[in-house]
């Protein structure tokens, strides 16, 4: 699959939010994609300093088929690096007209943005150290990572809280650094999102010595983040997504972004649910 000619655009902009999306696309000749460099299988920069991953390759094709039913000869495509902490800020800004990353769709995220349908479903997991039990009620009382300003944070808190357990929670800027740490000893375990466990345990060189715990916390469904309000551009964005369900193309791109690995259950069970497209 190709990549459309793309720009990784390093100023930003300050329009306000944009209530009419297809409008200014229209006008402009360009959609501009907010993704993060950091979020590998998801959103990552690649060796080549590219935008790539699973939700940035969404993107893409959503963009050729927009140019497509705009009717437009060419379209400048800019993919504009956001991180956890302004990801959202930036599409209700009007920074950014769509957000492709690693995103959970969650009640409190939709009341800054709207969310496409579901493209991918993924579930927090743990990380630990190969003799370890691979509970979380075994970690009460050890040190417990994770990345800060993620659902992933926040569902680790609840499930401990809920559960009574009492562990040390230790946050971290970025899952690498997580993932050091573990690999130091400074820490007991690392949650993260299972796909994003599984990527950096194989980067990391961990096998033989750390494994991943088979217990999963949440199923999150993740989306792509558009502004809200925007129903027009938000109905023709799903009506793509749905068109790629139907043609097979985001069990394709799911096979380029994660190479060898197998959809999970509730991921193939979405390929066969999403919308259809009449």
């Amino acid at each position: 699959m190709r990549l459309l000619s793309v720009l990784i655009a390093t100023a930003l902009f300050s329009t306000g939010a944009v209530a009419q999306t297809i409008e200014r696309i229209t006008k402009n000749n360009e959609i501009r994609f907010g993704f993060r460099t950091d979020a590998a299988p998801l959103s990552y920069l690649n060796d080549q300093g590219r935008p790539f991953g699973l939700s940035p390759l969404i993107c893409d094709q959503v963009a050729q088929s927009l140019a497509k039913k705009l009717d437009l000869k060419e379209l400048n495509v800019q993919f504009i690096p956001v991180d956890a902490k302004d990801r959202f800020d930036k599409i209700a800004s009007g920074e950014v007209d769509v957000l492709c990353g690693a995103a959970t769709i969650t009640l409190s995220r939709r009341e800054v943005v709207d969310f496409s349908i579901p493209i991918y479903v993924d579930g927090t997991s743990i990380l630990l150290p190969i003799e370890a039990e691979g509970t979380m009620s075994a970690l009460a009382g050890k040190r417990v990572g994770m990345r800060s300003n993620t659902t992933t944070e926040a569902s680790v808190l609840n499930s401990f809280e809920a559960a009574s357990i009492d562990a040390n929670m230790v946050r971290f800027a970025s899952h690498p650094d997580g993932i050091k740490a573990l690999r130091d000893g400074e820490i007991d375990a690392y949650f993260a999102d299972q796909s994003i466990l599984l990527v950096n345990y194989i980067a990391a060189g961990l096998k033989g010595k750390f494994k991943l715990s088979q217990e999963i916390l949440t199923i999150e469904k993740q989306g792509l983040a558009i502004p809200k309000g925007d129903y027009d551009f938000r109905l023709l964005v799903d009506r793509i997504l749905s068109e790629m369900y139907s043609q097979g193309s985001m069990e394709e791109i799911f096979r380029i972004a994660l190479p060898g690995i197998e959809p999970s259950e509730a991921l193939k069970a979405l390929y066969v649910i999403a919308p259809t497209n009449p």
